[in-house]
């Protein structure tokens, strides 16, 4: 979810800037329900949701126990109260099984482990969701 739907390092910087006496701002109350969606993430999602059985997976934020019904809270702000059954939280996404992983590192919480096909999003293969969208029209998945 973090930095592939919603823009997590924006707002943690800005946050830093705004609040420097706070060392960890992605544990104030809010922090992850005031994300700002990534650039044509939305859309791509819901493109993505209807021709796939898509699930989110995101890892929580130990610092702020919010961040678990903070997460589920701005998917169902950001798409609808149905795709909230489509959240899974864990600290390890190495534990899940899929066809494909959209993350933003492919290490560190278990990418490395992903029995998929890992898509690097913000890499120069995967900039931005355009790319993402066009690697599921070459596979056939989109068209």
């Amino acid at each position: 979810m973090d930095d592939v739907l919603c823009d997590y390092t924006g707002a943690h910087g800005a946050a830093l800037l705004a609040w420097p006496h706070v060392k960890f701002p992605q544990g104030v109350e809010g922090f992850f329900r005031d994300l700002h969606p990534m650039l044509g993430a939305i859309d791509a999602v819901n493109r993505l949701r209807s021709v796939s059985n898509l699930f989110v997976l995101t890892a929580p934020s130990t610092r702020n126990p919010l961040s678990y019904t903070e997460k589920r809270i701005w998917i169902e702000e950001h798409f609808d109260y149905e795709f909230t059954k489509r959240l899974i939280l864990s600290p390890d996404k190495g534990l899940l099984k899929g066809d494909f992983l959209i993350d933003d590192h492919i290490d560190g919480k278990g990418q490395e482990r992903f029995e998929g096909k890992l898509i690097h999003f913000g890499t120069d293969a995967f900039p931005n969701w355009q790319s993402v969208l066009r690697q599921f029209e070459s596979i056939g998945i989109l068209t």
